[in-house]
């Protein structure tokens, strides 16, 4: 009888780890979209795959006090706070929308350590949009 070779990948040989907590970005893209009634801030590296996110909803903030400038602040804390522990240096922040949370969240950005290369504003503007329907005769 032959030994049986043990595989090197296998599962049995050991516990893998959680991929989250093993991959290291040390630089990424967050884009904060601040609306009237909620702002959402995203993380993702430099491909565009998502690390983190959170939103001023999923901070704990409900109903109108969704849309201030301290659930904003609030919201960026806890996105920014899981890419700090993999290990993120450096970002270039998108902020989009006309909302209250724009600038609260900036400053929490910035006061979280993470070195900012550029803010950029990619709020989508129109441009006199499509033609408009003709006119209706009746």
């Amino acid at each position: 009888m032959t030994k049986a070779i043990p595989r090197i990948g296998s599962r049995r040989n050991g516990r893998i780890g959680s991929r989250k907590n093993g991959r290291r970005i040390p630089k990424g893209i967050i884009h904060v979209q601040a609306s009237f009634n909620n702002t959402i801030v995203t993380v993702t590296d430099v491909r565009g795959r998502v690390v983190s996110w959170a939103s001023a909803g999923t901070s704990g903030f409900k109903g109108t006090r969704r849309g201030t400038p301290y659930a904003a602040q609030a919201a960026a804390l806890n996105a920014i706070r899981t890419v700090v522990n993999q290990g993120m240096q450096r970002a270039e922040v998108m902020i989009k929308g006309p909302g209250l949370g724009r600038d609260a969240a900036l400053r929490a950005i910035r006061r979280s350590g993470i070195l900012l290369s550029f803010v950029r504003d990619v709020t989508p503007m129109p441009h006199n949009g499509c033609r408009p329907p003709k006119k209706r005769r009746v």
